[in-house]
């Protein structure tokens, strides 16, 4: 224990230049530092490696040699000692949909399953014991990804009739792997008004098969003619449940901090609510997702930076310009491949993007425009480029790019010119991957597709994440994918493109703060910065990269208070 004495000004003079310093009187007084970490090996990610830390009120207050953070413990200092494991900045998530992350564990999880007939199985077992009128719902569903295709079919995808027949009564609502198509029976059909002649949403399709019939799948703006049957929102237990199970997940697997892409006003009250009550688990960087006309009215009033002690900040207004891939819902330049009468769906406005673009400038938000196809994200980059060029007042706006999975070779440096963040994700890339060559053919496939060498190298910031609920939020299986390429198929796609370790790392710490304004908030493990550590069982920096996936994560630190502990 120190005091403010004499003395204890000249160990500040020795840890200072010792590069160990206490942040500030407060963190030597009273009974020590509320943890330290010792005995191991620390990736500050910005200042190299050291072997001891320790954290008091939130903050890191000393990092460097055991003899140097020893003098922090006190009394009831909570001593970890590492016994020479890796602790890294805590993982940030930059794309991902929390309360799609709670809620994906309370309906049917579809994402493993391996057939049309295995998915209608399990909506069978459901509705055997539901009530009448109950939704059913589920999520994850991957055609691509099936041992065989559907018979009958339209496009791959399968036609709604063995699932009404197991479901006659309840509604199904059955949301695709990517998360821009749904399948729905004919019972949630019939609620929400649709049948063989309603005509196609603007930015939507309803799929039909040869004679005009509709099959139950329904892509992107679509969607909506389902989603109204049923309301959004949850009740208030309900999404208490699902933040409740969204942070246990996210904590047991490392994530500190993790970047929502797209919550209503509503939701974000509701999260408010959640870190003033103590059940917000992880930090949360919000971006708002809502008609031009609400973004217009409340925007000024929901900006914030930090909200309970950096537990949830709003910073950013989300966009979708296109739809997925896999669902042949992205925006293209050229047709695709496999379906050469298509370039997929541009699902919201030029016009409105730009409006809302102004918006964000006016108001001090990021705008965070989803754009996966090369056509959307080309049309996102001039929006950005021009008004960018209309508001020379403002030179660091970090406007983002979420996804930016397939782009055009001339649009690649544009990134870097503008100062545009690509928000990525590294799973995608090898879960994705077997089928990519499919919908745009090898040679765009190669220039263009999930190229994160060719963005870093010209300068760009990207950053890593999940997009979970549609991918497991776990950082390790992203980390693996972005630093070998492997698909499940055991080939590489395209493995020049492939980051390094630090690379990978970085693009899911410190370049993931940077992406939200809070590169000197988190990110990396120097005094000052709040102390939210990952210990893994293994060192993901070094070990053979078939390890990289055995290594678990032994404690999750948030504001250097244990969240998670391996049992």
């Amino acid at each position: 224990m120190y005091r403010t004495t004499l003395f204890s000004l000249s160990l500040l003079i020795l840890f200072t230049l010792a590069g160990c310093q206490p942040a500030d009187d407060a963190a030597t007084a009273g009974d020590g530092a509320d943890l330290v970490l010792l005995n191991g090996k620390i990736e500050t990610v910005t200042n190299g490696v050291v072997e001891a830390l320790a954290a008091e009120g939130g903050r890191i207050v000393a990092v460097g040699t055991r003899d140097d953070v020893e003098k922090h413990i006190g009394a009831s200092t909570e001593v970890i000692d590492l016994g020479g494991r890796l602790a890294i900045p805590g993982f940030i998530d930059s794309h991902g949909h929390f309360m799609g992350v709670g809620d994906a564990r309370i309906q049917l999880n579809l994402r493993e399953t391996e057939s049309w007939d295995d998915v209608v199985a399990r909506v069978a077992e459901a509705a055997a014991q539901a009530e009448p009128g109950e939704w059913i719902r589920g999520r994850g569903w991957p055609q691509d990804k099936w041992t065989a295709v559907p018979a009958p079919n339209v496009e791959g995808f399968p036609i709604h009739d063995s699932l009404s027949a197991v479901s006659p009564e309840n509604p199904v609502l059955l949301t695709h792997a990517s998360g821009h198509a749904l399948f729905a029976n004919a019972k949630a059909m019939e609620l929400a008004g649709v049948d063989d002649a309603t005509p196609d949403p603007e930015g939507g399709e309803i799929l039909r098969d040869g004679n005009g019939r509709a099959t139950g799948l329904f892509r992107e703006n679509a969607e909506g003619l389902i989603h109204r049957a049923r309301p959004a929102e949850g009740t208030p237990a309900e999404m208490r449940k699902m933040v409740e199970l969204a942070s246990q997940e996210c904590l047991q697997k490392g994530v500190t901090s993790f970047h929502d892409a797209g919550s209503s006003f509503a939701t974000v009250d509701f999260l408010k609510q959640a870190a003033d009550e103590g059940f917000l688990g992880v930090r949360l960087w919000i971006m708002i997702r809502a008609p031009e006309d609400e973004l217009r009215e409340k925007l000024p009033a929901y900006f914030t930076r930090d909200y309970a002690d950096h537990r949830l900040a709003v910073g950013g207004v989300k966009i979708s310009l296109d739809g997925a891939l896999g669902s042949r819902g992205a925006w293209l330049l050229e047709p695709y491949s496999d379906s050469p009468e298509s370039t997929g769906l541009n699902t919201a406005s030029l016009d409105m993007t730009r409006r809302v673009a102004e918006l964000a400038v006016e108001d001090g938000y990021q705008l965070c425009i989803h754009a996966i196809g090369d056509r959307a994200n080309r049309e996102v980059l001039d929006v950005y480029e021009d008004t960018f060029e209309a508001h020379p007042e403002k030179s660091d706006l970090r406007f983002r790019i979420e996804h930016a999975q397939h782009l055009h070779p001339d649009d690649i440096p544009r990134f870097a010119e503008l100062g545009v963040i690509a928000a990525m994700q590294g799973v995608h890339c090898t879960s994705d991957g077997p089928w990519v060559p499919d919908r745009l053919g090898d040679k765009r496939s190669e220039e263009g597709a999930y190229v994160w060498q060719k963005l870093l190298q010209s300068g760009a910031k990207v950053t890593n994440g999940t997009d979970a609920p549609v991918e497991d939020v776990n950082p390790l299986k992203s980390f693996y994918s972005t630093v070998t390429r492997r698909m499940t198929n055991g080939e590489l796609f395209y493995p020049d493109q492939k980051m390094s370790r630090m690379e990978a790392l970085r693009s899911y710490t410190i370049d993931a703060a940077y992406a939200a304004f809070e590169e000197d908030l988190k990110g990396s493990l120097d005094v000052g910065k709040l102390a939210d550590v990952v210990v893994l069982s293994k060192d993901v920096l070094t070990v053979p990269d078939e390890e990289i996936l055995d290594a678990k994560v032994d404690y999750t630190i948030v504001g250097g208070k244990v969240a998670y502990r391996a049992e």
